[in-house]
Protein backbone atom coordinates (compact mmCIF):
# COMPACT_ATOMS: atom_id res chain seq x y z
CA UNK A 1 0.00 0.00 0.00
CA UNK A 2 2.98 2.24 1.05
CA UNK A 3 4.48 1.80 -2.33
CA UNK A 4 1.56 2.47 -4.43
CA UNK A 5 0.44 5.75 -2.34
CA UNK A 6 4.65 6.58 -3.05
CA UNK A 7 4.06 5.86 -7.04
CA UNK A 8 0.84 8.07 -6.93
CA UNK A 9 2.68 11.08 -5.27
CA UNK A 10 5.57 10.93 -7.85
CA UNK A 11 3.41 10.66 -10.70
CA UNK A 12 1.56 13.78 -9.67
CA UNK A 13 4.84 15.84 -8.58
CA UNK A 14 6.24 15.11 -12.05
CA UNK A 15 2.81 16.25 -13.65
CA UNK A 16 2.43 19.11 -11.95
CA UNK A 17 6.32 20.17 -12.38
CA UNK A 18 6.50 19.69 -15.85
CA UNK A 19 7.01 22.46 -17.93
CA UNK A 20 3.75 24.43 -18.80
CA UNK A 21 1.78 22.20 -16.83
CA UNK A 22 -0.25 24.19 -13.82
CA UNK A 23 -2.16 22.62 -10.97
CA UNK A 24 -5.48 21.51 -11.71
CA UNK A 25 -7.04 23.42 -9.39
CA UNK A 26 -5.35 26.87 -11.33
CA UNK A 27 -6.16 25.87 -14.84
CA UNK A 28 -9.36 23.84 -14.32
CA UNK A 29 -11.57 25.77 -11.93
CA UNK A 30 -13.14 27.61 -14.96
CA UNK A 31 -13.41 24.42 -17.12
CA UNK A 32 -14.94 21.29 -17.42
CA UNK A 33 -12.46 18.30 -16.56
CA UNK A 34 -12.72 15.08 -18.96
CA UNK A 35 -15.07 12.63 -18.12
CA UNK A 36 -14.51 9.42 -16.44
CA UNK A 37 -11.04 10.24 -14.54
CA UNK A 38 -13.24 10.89 -11.52
CA UNK A 39 -13.50 9.05 -8.03
CA UNK A 40 -16.44 11.52 -6.32
CA UNK A 41 -19.59 10.28 -5.42
CA UNK A 42 -22.99 12.33 -5.58
CA UNK A 43 -22.96 12.75 -1.59
CA UNK A 44 -19.97 14.56 -1.94
CA UNK A 45 -22.10 16.72 -4.32
CA UNK A 46 -25.27 17.13 -2.42
CA UNK A 47 -26.37 19.95 -0.20
CA UNK A 48 -29.18 18.58 2.22
CA UNK A 49 -31.82 20.20 4.19
CA UNK A 50 -33.88 18.37 6.67
CA UNK A 51 -37.40 19.50 7.80
CA UNK A 52 -39.77 17.39 9.85
CA UNK A 53 -41.99 16.71 6.73
CA UNK A 54 -38.78 16.12 4.12
CA UNK A 55 -35.12 15.20 3.57
CA UNK A 56 -33.57 17.79 0.60
CA UNK A 57 -31.05 16.95 -1.35
CA UNK A 58 -29.51 19.32 -4.07
CA UNK A 59 -26.89 17.97 -6.28
CA UNK A 60 -25.35 20.42 -9.19
CA UNK A 61 -25.69 18.96 -12.60
CA UNK A 62 -23.36 21.01 -13.64
CA UNK A 63 -20.08 18.96 -15.70
CA UNK A 64 -17.81 21.50 -14.46
CA UNK A 65 -18.27 19.22 -11.00
CA UNK A 66 -20.39 16.02 -12.38
CA UNK A 67 -16.83 14.93 -14.01
CA UNK A 68 -15.20 14.75 -11.29
CA UNK A 69 -17.62 12.06 -10.27
CA UNK A 70 -16.71 8.08 -10.66
CA UNK A 71 -17.81 7.07 -14.19
CA UNK A 72 -20.83 5.28 -13.80
CA UNK A 73 -22.27 8.45 -12.04
CA UNK A 74 -21.59 10.66 -13.99
CA UNK A 75 -22.56 9.10 -17.20
CA UNK A 76 -25.89 8.35 -14.97
CA UNK A 77 -26.17 11.84 -14.41
CA UNK A 78 -25.66 12.93 -18.07
CA UNK A 79 -27.99 10.00 -19.32
CA UNK A 80 -30.63 11.37 -17.39
CA UNK A 81 -30.35 15.39 -18.38
CA UNK A 82 -30.04 14.09 -21.99
CA UNK A 83 -33.03 12.29 -21.46
CA UNK A 84 -35.15 15.36 -20.48
CA UNK A 85 -32.99 17.40 -22.82
CA UNK A 86 -35.89 18.56 -24.71
CA UNK A 87 -38.09 19.74 -22.17
CA UNK A 88 -35.04 21.29 -20.15
CA UNK A 89 -34.40 23.13 -23.29
CA UNK A 90 -38.20 24.20 -23.43
CA UNK A 91 -38.27 25.87 -20.13
CA UNK A 92 -35.02 27.89 -20.91
CA UNK A 93 -35.80 28.94 -24.30
CA UNK A 94 -39.07 30.20 -23.22
CA UNK A 95 -37.93 32.27 -20.45
CA UNK A 96 -34.70 33.77 -23.15
CA UNK A 97 -32.09 31.70 -21.08
CA UNK A 98 -29.09 30.31 -23.02
CA UNK A 99 -27.01 28.68 -20.63
CA UNK A 100 -29.23 28.09 -17.42
CA UNK A 101 -28.36 26.25 -14.25
CA UNK A 102 -29.46 23.08 -13.35
CA UNK A 103 -29.78 21.07 -10.60
CA UNK A 104 -31.33 17.46 -9.72
CA UNK A 105 -33.28 17.84 -6.76
CA UNK A 106 -35.38 14.71 -4.69
CA UNK A 107 -37.06 15.33 -1.86
CA UNK A 108 -37.91 12.37 0.79
CA UNK A 109 -40.27 12.12 2.86
CA UNK A 110 -39.98 11.69 6.73
CA UNK A 111 -43.32 11.12 7.95
CA UNK A 112 -46.78 9.83 6.93
CA UNK A 113 -48.50 12.26 3.94
CA UNK A 114 -45.41 14.69 4.14
CA UNK A 115 -46.12 18.00 2.46
CA UNK A 116 -43.30 19.55 0.24
CA UNK A 117 -43.59 22.84 -1.88
CA UNK A 118 -41.35 22.24 -4.42
CA UNK A 119 -41.44 26.07 -6.04
CA UNK A 120 -40.33 27.36 -2.67
CA UNK A 121 -36.42 26.33 -3.22
CA UNK A 122 -34.10 29.13 -3.63
CA UNK A 123 -30.88 29.26 -4.65
CA UNK A 124 -28.85 32.12 -3.00
CA UNK A 125 -25.64 33.93 -5.29
CA UNK A 126 -24.67 37.22 -3.21
CA UNK A 127 -27.39 38.53 -1.94
CA UNK A 128 -29.58 37.42 -5.54
CA UNK A 129 -32.22 34.91 -4.70
CA UNK A 130 -32.76 32.74 -8.06
CA UNK A 131 -36.05 30.95 -7.85
CA UNK A 132 -36.22 27.94 -10.51
CA UNK A 133 -37.43 28.98 -13.77
CA UNK A 134 -39.35 25.73 -14.06
CA UNK A 135 -38.98 22.20 -12.88
CA UNK A 136 -38.72 18.72 -14.69
CA UNK A 137 -39.94 16.30 -12.95
CA UNK A 138 -39.43 12.44 -13.48
CA UNK A 139 -42.72 11.44 -11.66
CA UNK A 140 -46.32 12.83 -11.75
CA UNK A 141 -46.25 11.97 -7.60
CA UNK A 142 -44.03 14.82 -7.93
CA UNK A 143 -46.53 17.32 -8.73
CA UNK A 144 -48.94 15.86 -6.03
CA UNK A 145 -46.73 17.14 -3.58
CA UNK A 146 -47.46 14.97 -0.71
CA UNK A 147 -45.15 11.77 0.35
CA UNK A 148 -45.43 8.91 1.78
CA UNK A 149 -42.69 7.50 4.57
CA UNK A 150 -39.35 6.93 2.70
CA UNK A 151 -40.70 7.72 -0.43
CA UNK A 152 -38.90 9.83 -2.91
CA UNK A 153 -39.24 11.78 -6.10
CA UNK A 154 -36.96 14.18 -7.98
CA UNK A 155 -36.95 16.64 -11.18
CA UNK A 156 -34.48 18.75 -12.52
CA UNK A 157 -34.60 22.59 -11.68
CA UNK A 158 -33.32 24.79 -14.10
CA UNK A 159 -32.49 28.73 -13.34
CA UNK A 160 -31.86 31.26 -15.45
CA UNK A 161 -28.34 30.75 -15.10
CA UNK A 162 -25.03 28.21 -14.09
CA UNK A 163 -25.01 28.33 -10.42
CA UNK A 164 -21.44 28.85 -9.41
CA UNK A 165 -19.96 25.83 -8.73
CA UNK A 166 -16.38 27.16 -8.56
CA UNK A 167 -17.41 29.89 -6.11
CA UNK A 168 -19.94 29.69 -3.61
CA UNK A 169 -23.90 29.48 -2.84
CA UNK A 170 -26.47 28.41 -0.38
CA UNK A 171 -29.75 26.94 -0.96
CA UNK A 172 -33.02 27.59 1.04
CA UNK A 173 -36.07 25.72 1.34
CA UNK A 174 -39.19 25.98 4.38
CA UNK A 175 -36.79 28.43 6.26
CA UNK A 176 -33.70 25.97 6.71
CA UNK A 177 -30.73 26.74 4.55
CA UNK A 178 -27.89 25.01 3.32
CA UNK A 179 -24.19 27.11 2.72
CA UNK A 180 -21.61 24.15 2.73
CA UNK A 181 -20.94 24.12 -1.04
CA UNK A 182 -18.00 26.61 -0.07
CA UNK A 183 -16.71 24.08 2.75
CA UNK A 184 -16.77 21.35 -1.14
CA UNK A 185 -14.41 23.65 -2.81
CA UNK A 186 -11.20 21.67 -1.02
CA UNK A 187 -12.24 18.63 -1.82
CA UNK A 188 -13.79 19.27 -5.40
CA UNK A 189 -9.93 21.05 -6.03
CA UNK A 190 -7.93 17.81 -4.64
CA UNK A 191 -10.05 15.53 -7.15
CA UNK A 192 -9.31 17.93 -9.83
CA UNK A 193 -5.32 17.23 -9.41
CA UNK A 194 -6.30 13.92 -9.14
CA UNK A 195 -8.06 13.38 -12.33
CA UNK A 196 -5.33 15.93 -13.80
CA UNK A 197 -2.68 13.19 -13.03
CA UNK A 198 -5.10 10.12 -13.90
CA UNK A 199 -6.09 11.49 -17.82
CA UNK A 200 -2.02 12.23 -18.41
CA UNK A 201 -1.47 8.38 -17.13
CA UNK A 202 -4.27 7.18 -18.75
CA UNK A 203 -5.68 6.05 -16.19
CA UNK A 204 -9.58 6.23 -15.67
CA UNK A 205 -10.70 5.69 -12.45
CA UNK A 206 -12.39 2.48 -11.60
CA UNK A 207 -14.78 3.20 -8.79
CA UNK A 208 -18.46 2.26 -9.17
CA UNK A 209 -20.71 4.69 -8.63
CA UNK A 210 -22.63 5.62 -5.10
CA UNK A 211 -26.48 4.23 -4.64
CA UNK A 212 -28.03 7.66 -4.97
CA UNK A 213 -28.54 8.56 -1.61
Amino acid sequence: MRGLRGSWYVAFLAAMLAPGVRPAAAQGRGEAPPGGYGSLTQDDLALRIRTSDVDVRFVPLDPRVTRLLARDSWESLRSLVESRRRSIDSVANYSGVSRPGLALVTFFGQRANARFDPQTLTVLVRSRVFRPLGIVPFSGRFNAQQLAVREQVSGIYVFEEELPVNDSFTISYAGQTSDDWERKQQTLDRERARVAVRERSGRPDTTAADSGR
